[in-house]
Formats: structure tokens, C-alpha cells, sequence
């Protein structure tokens, strides 16, 4: 009698072990061939299912979610053959339900692998590397969110939205296979992850979005009114011009340095008199320019970046949202608004001067999108620069009246890893560099950073974003 209730027993496992599916680790679950379900620890484990109705053409969905317990993480994972050195477009749909910050918990990773399973090694040295001119190891890519069809993709919550999550990636040359992983992270009680339609398909390579980048570094002394001070920049933009630069970053309130007037006294409206001096000038050129002014609006003035394009007009406004006391005391009022402007060769936001001090408004102008940041800056800490072009990976071209023998601030242009691609030195001259902005950097053991600031950034409780 107890051999058998121990052969009962012994069968009983064994109709178990083959009722689990290759996904590891869940009763009962099948999906398709090659996917796994996997977790960093069994206790935060989530529940993982296969819908082969779900998805928005309902042809199937990978689903995980979460039971009444929080900080449950877990990912759906496969493996797929690439050709090392071919560009691969990667897409899928995700729809979530009961999760405000999807930004995080919907995360998807691609790891490229080498026939042995591990790392495959980028093809080009870093050029952010403790180790100069080694190959960095190809650290995991976070592709991100694309437009989704309602919504906003990085707070949408609701169930009936589905957004793509995309991009293009250059296999490195030693890969065989990309890992993809469909997360689930962090999700609140009850909460769920749905994912469908999962693409790797071979692509032409991009196309380079190469644009020449410069900044104006100049005292205008001479002259008392706005009028004669934006006069003296002519000659230099039309040297930023014979270098074929695409965009010139002037510096801050320059219709007011030196003028022994009051910031109002040197205020106009926007669009205004200089606005359209410069628009010439933009037009003439066939470039971007920022300037930086003094805005007059209703009783209230500004501290405004100006972009104006090469059709002439002024393409959007930035006022400055930070005041260092001089200017609360000259009446000047913040700004309080972070837009990033579309031009021909990239997304564009503006910050000025005592804005650097603070991460918050690079910040607030990379979540929206920009990859060149303008700076008319009066005076500030370089370091402070070098952080904000860092810690975003975006462009950061300032233009100041500091001199360099101060060994303060510099007119320049930053790269993605905070050092200065290019700096003009002496007064009167213009520093111009060429970068691709679909050109991304690779750390050591972070890979593509600026790909992952998105998934990792801390959450602002004030902004729940």
C-alpha cells in the first residue's frame, strides 16, 4: 500500500514536470516555441500568460501580471539569429493596465549575444571609457516608446491604448543573436503588462544626421542701444556661415550688455526689432540662430533664448525659468514652460545662463525630446555644463561673456560625455563642430546611456512624470 501511494505520488510529479512549458517555472502556461518566462528571484515572481487571442490584431500577446503583492519584476525572453554588422529595425506593442509610471515598469532590453552566449563587443572604441581605446562590450539597448496610438506613452494607464515601442539598432559585428526581453517591472497591485506583434527585421542602415554646431563668443562694448549691440554680431555669424555651420548661438541679453540701461528700457516685444534683424540674417545665411533678448509682454519682461530659422521668422521662445537675484530685483519675471522646437535637423531647446546652476531645466528639456541645447550664458561654473550636457546626452553649445583667463565659464560646444568638441577662445571668434546626432556613444559596462535615461530616471512626485 505505500509503495503505491509512492508511485502515485512519484507520477504525480512527473505529470507535473510535463504540464510545466519550456517557459520555466508556471503551471499550465504555453506560448510559442523559443520564448521563456524568466525573474530575478522566484519570491518576485510575477504571473506570466499567453493570450492567443490578445493583442491588438489578436493573434496573440504575452501577458505578465502582477497578484496583490507589489515590486514583483519579470520578463518574457527569446532568442533570435542576426547577422553581425546588419541594421535591425525592432518593434512590438505593449498595452498596460492599472501602471502610471510605464515609462519604467514596460521596459523592453535587447541583448546582442556571440555564438557563445556572451556579450557581443561593440566595433568601435568608446570615446567615454575609463579603458581609451578598447571595445566596450554590447551592453543591454532600451528601445523607446514611439508615438502610440492614444495617450501619452509614458503615463498612459489606460487599457485600451496600445503604444509601439521601436527603434533601429546596428548588430555588432560578432553577434548571432539578439535576447529580447519584455519586461514587467515594479507594476502596482493588480496591475498587468501586455505585449504583441514582436518584430526583428533586417533594414538599410539610417541615414547620418550630421549638423554643424557653432557658438559666438564676443563682448559687444561699443554702442548704447539694443539697435547697435545686435549690429556688432553680423560679421560673426557670417564666419559661422563660411564654416557651413547650421546653427550659432549668440549670448545672453546682448541688445542689454553694456548699454547702462535698465532691462526694461532694452525689452521689445517678440516678434520684434531684433528678432527681425536677426531673421535676416538667419535667412541670408541659410541658418538657425539663437539670441539671446529681453522680451517685453503686456507690462512684464522677460529673459528669452529666441530661435529664428532660415525662412526668417522666429521658430519658438524660451524664457528663462530661474532668476539669480539681479534680475528679480530688475523686475524681471520666470518663465515657467520647457519647450523644445523641431527644425530641420533635429529638436531644439533653449536654457540661459543661471538655468545651468540646476538639473532640472536640461532636464525637462531632454524628457521633451531635445538633443541640442542652447546656452546664452553671462557667466557659470563649466563643470555645471559639462554636468547638464552629461547627464543627458544631449549637445550643449554655450555662448558667454566670460574671458578665458577666468578660468570660469567657456564659450563651447559639449559632447555627450561633458567634455568641449570645440571652444572659442579669443574675443570676436566663433567655434563650429560636426556631430551626428544618430551617432549614439557607448560606455563601459553602461552601454548606450542616453537610451536609458528614459527607463531609469527617478520619478518627480511633484510632476508625476
Amino acid at each position: 500500500m505505500r509503495l503505491a501511494i509512492r508511485l502515485a505520488a512519484v507520477l504525480a510529479v512527473l505529470l507535473l514536470q510535463t504540464s510545466l512549458d519550456t517557459t520555466r517555472g508556471q503551471a499550465g502556461v504555453t506560448a510559442p516555441d523559443g520564448w521563456t518566462m524568466e525573474s530575478p528571484r522566484e519570491e518576485i515572481r510575477p504571473l506570466f500568460r499567453w493570450d492567443k487571442d490578445g493583442g491588438p490584431q489578436h493573434n496573440g500577446s504575452f501577458v505578465i501580471s502582477a497578484d496583490s503583492r507589489d515590486g514583483l519584476i519579470g520578463f518574457w525572453q527569446t532568442k533570435l539569429p542576426v547577422k553581425g554588422g546588419q541594421h535591425y529595425r525592432f518593434s512590438v506593442r505593449r498595452k498596460t493596465q492599472g501602471i502610471d509610471l510605464v515609462r519604467q515598469a514596460g521596459t523592453v532590453r535587447i541583448l546582442w549575444l556571440d555564438r557563445d552566449g556572451n556579450k557581443a563587443l561593440r566595433d568601435k572604441p568608446t570615446f567615454a571609457s575609463y579603458r581609451p581605446g578598447t571595445r566596450p562590450r554590447a551592453e543591454p539597448d532600451f528601445p523607446p516608446d514611439v508615438t502610440p496610438d492614444t495617450g501619452d506613452s509614458s503615463t498612459d494607464s489606460s487599457a485600451n491604448a496600445w503604444t509601439e515601442v521601436a527603434a533601429t539598432y546596428h548588430a555588432p559585428e560578432n553577434a548571432t543573436h539578439a535576447q529580447i526581453e519584455l519586461c514587467f517591472r515594479w507594476g502596482p497591485p493588480n496591475s498587468s503588462i501586455e505585449w504583441s506583434d514582436v518584430s526583428l527585421q533586417p533594414v538599410e542602415a539610417p541615414q547620418p544626421r550630421i549638423v554643424r554646431l557653432a557658438t559666438v563668443h564676443y563682448q559687444p562694448r561699443p554702442g548704447k542701444t539694443p539697435r547697435e549691440k545686435r549690429e556688432q554680431f553680423a560679421p560673426l555669424i557670417a564666419t559661422a556661415a563660411k564654416q557651413k555651420a547650421d546653427l550659432v548661438v549668440l549670448p545672453e541679453c546682448l541688445t542689454y550688455y553694456g548699454t547702462g540701461r535698465s532691462y526694461a528700457d532694452c525689452a521689445e516685444p517678440i516678434p520684434g526689432p531684433s528678432t527681425e534683424y536677426f531673421g535676416e540674417l538667419a535667412k541670408q545665411h541659410d541658418l538657425y540662430i539663437v539670441a539671446g533678448l529681453l522680451e517685453r509682454d503686456g507690462h512684464l519682461i522677460y529673459n528669452v533664448a529666441t530661435l529664428i530659422g532660415p525662412d526668417g521668422n522666429v521658430v519658438g521662445n524660451y524664457r528663462k525659468v530661474t532668476l539669480p537675484r539681479g534680475e528679480v530685483e530688475g523686475g524681471i519675471t520666470p518663465g515657467h514652460e520647457y519647450p523644445v522646437f523641431p527644425t530641420r535637423f533635429g529638436k531644439v531647446g533653449m536654457m540661459i545662463c543661471y538655468d545651468g546652476f540646476f538639473p532640472e531645466v536640461a532636464r525637462e528639456l531632454s524628457n521633451r525630446g531635445a538633443e541640442v541645447i542652447a546656452w546664452p550664458v553671462w557667466g557659470c561654473n563649466p563643470l555645471l555644463g559639462a554636468a547638464r550636457a552629461c547627464e543627458n546626452h544631449v549637445y550643449v553649445i554655450s555662448s558667454t561673456y566670460t574671458d578665458v583667463s577666468a578660468d570660469w565659464m567657456i564659450s563651447a560646444v559639449f559632447g555627450h560625455d561633458g567634455k568641449p568638441l570645440a571652444q572659442a577662445r579669443d574675443w570676436g571668434t566663433v567655434a563650429v563642430t560636426e556631430v551626428d546626432l544618430n551617432e549614439p556613444l557607448h560606455w563601459h559596462s553602461l552601454g548606450d546611456f542616453k537610451a536609458q535615461i528614459e527607463r531609469h530616471r527617478p520619478l518627480i512626485p511633484e510632476l508625476k512624470k
